[in-house]
């Protein structure tokens, strides 16, 4: 029984491990919540999984009457369900999944895709610090904890006082996602492509002042939504395209279902996969193997164009996958999509080299096996 107090289609993990799981006979349950800008996200029908959710509730004291309502309905599953795993996967899960520790017959599975990113424990309200140490104490308490890199990891036990090993899954594809069909890159125009949330960490304003850089032939196709602290930044990239006069060239395509957006993917030629060089936000500092959009592009036969940073470019450029740049620097951003649209034979064999990466190791079958076998060796040992 996965639990999260949010949209779990909102997470690609979320839908791999279940479906790894569904496909080797277990039963799945998702209880979850709605997500303000991601409601239109759903999973794809499999026989073996349930989805349930909440309504969305704003912030204000109806959420804190919702959230206590959230609690009692997960629990009352899964009391009458009586899962052998409960899968908890975000913060706000870590209360009822504390709970729920102490169920006997009841394992328990922490994988924490965000990690908390305040840094005052001072400066924050009493229903944070309530929720900060019920993670420390779900955390002990769980029988398997799951972090997206090593460097999250570490600080994951650090923060949390665990001292037994925390497993590594990254954030790849499903092979089913790769073999889907072959990529098939536009022939009129060069596309650019970026999907997951859209923020200006992520989609900086300076991608346009490079696109007015470039011919006509090279376009920006962007997919997702807004984050909650970016409402209007959507609005603001496409007065800006305007205002530089490649309104034309700049396609905001809206949310999908994880296929839909795959099949966009599959049309363009390089993907863009920035972060900051320079944030106070720890999961932006840690993000190679956290990042879905990396594995995504790869898997869609798509070079990607990746910030100056050194872990991104020991993961992705190095091997030959992948170009590098200052994404606060317009010059620099068109300066290697210009290599890219000039050598599109060396950009498709890029893509494809990544595409082997992702089938012969970096897919999710083989990241979450490890956590598969324990959760099934736990099991036997009943």
């Amino acid at each position: 029984m996965y639990v999260q107090y949010t949209n779990p289609a909102g997470y690609p993990p979320l839908q791999h491990s279940s479906r790894i799981l569904a496909n080797n006979g277990w039963k799945v349950l998702f209880l979850g919540s709605g997500a303000q800008g991601a409601d239109a996200l759903e999973f794809p029908q499999h026989p073996n999984i349930r989805v349930k959710r909440v309504p969305f509730c704003p912030a204000g004291w109806r959420q804190k009457l919702h959230y206590a309502q959230f609690t009692f309905w997960v629990l009352s599953w899964a009391l009458l369900w009586r899962p052998r795993w409960i899968y908890a996967s975000d913060l706000l899960a870590c209360p009822v999944a504390l709970l729920l520790s102490f169920v006997p017959g009841l394992k328990v599975l922490y994988h924490e895709h965000d990690s908390p990113t305040t840094k005052l424990k001072y400066s924050i309200s009493q229903f944070e610090r309530f929720v900060l140490k019920m993670r420390c104490k779900a955390a002990q308490r769980a029988n398997l904890c799951v972090l997206p890199n090593e460097s999250r990891a570490e600080r994951f036990k650090h923060e949390t006082g665990i001292h037994r090993p925390v497993l590594q899954v990254w954030n790849c594809a499903a092979l089913e996602e790769v073999n889907a069909r072959c990529p098939q890159p536009e022939t009129n125009n060069f596309v650019i492509y970026f999907h997951g949330s859209i923020g200006p960490g992520h989609l900086p304003m300076t991608i346009l002042d490079a696109l007015k850089k470039l011919p006509d032939s090279v376009v920006l196709r962007v997919a997702g939504y807004e984050t909650i602290g970016h409402v209007g930044y959507i609005q603001a990239l496409k007065n800006r395209a305007a205002m530089l006069g490649i309104g034309h060239r700049v396609t905001f395509l809206g949310s999908f279902a994880r296929s839909t957006l795959l099949d966009h993917c599959r049309n363009a030629s390089v993907g863009l996969a920035f972060m900051p060089l320079q944030s106070d936000n720890v999961n932006e500092r840690a993000m190679t193997g956290a990042s879905n959009k990396s594995f995504d592009y790869l898997a869609c036969g798509l070079a990607l164009l990746v910030s100056e940073l050194p872990d991104w470019k020991e993961m992705f450029v190095e091997p030959g996958y992948a170009l590098a740049c200052d994404p606060e620097d317009p010059e620099s951003i068109a300066r290697q999509l210009r290599w890219f649209m000039e050598h599109a034979a060396e950009t498709r064999s890029m893509g494809a080299r990544g595409r082997q990466r992702i089938i012969a190791e970096w897919n999710y079958e083989r990241q979450f096996s490890p956590v598969l076998d324990l959760m099934e060796r736990q099991l036997e040992h009943e």
